[in-house]
């Protein structure tokens, strides 16, 4: 494995995870546009800001245990699927799933291959 695909393998999920938070991030602002007081919009964005919340908890666990983010991003893709219970429209489960599946498959393949990754 050359050194360019390593470095992509490592980096790809994190830079994906990263820019997966910011999006999730701008499901929040729509707090903003309620008429409320101070602390009930900041309760508000509080609430909306918890699945951006667990998505950085869970790169702070995969920048360290790979196999563990791996799951815990997986997990999450299918907890949402149970949560809505097929409430939502296929492309909400697109956008909001496929990037979780996607980002913890490639912290489990970047754990499958940490041997190649380390050693040259």
């Amino acid at each position: 494995m050359n050194r360019s695909m390593k470095q992509l393998l490592v980096w790809t999920p994190r830079i994906l995870c990263l820019l997966f938070a910011a999006f999730l991030s701008v499901f929040a602002l729509d707090v903003f546009s309620e008429v409320a007081g101070f602390w009930q919009t900041l309760a508000a964005l509080m609430m909306h800001l918890i699945p951006t919340g667990l998505v950085l908890l869970a790169l702070v666990i995969a920048w360290r245990w790979e196999s563990i983010g791996g799951v815990i991003f997986i997990s999450l893709g299918v907890l949402h699927v149970i949560i809505s219970r097929g409430n939502l429209h296929w492309s909400a489960y697109a956008v909001i799933v496929g990037p979780l599946f996607l980002v913890g498959t490639l912290f489990l393949a970047n754990w499958l291959c940490r041997a190649k990754l380390r050693t040259s």
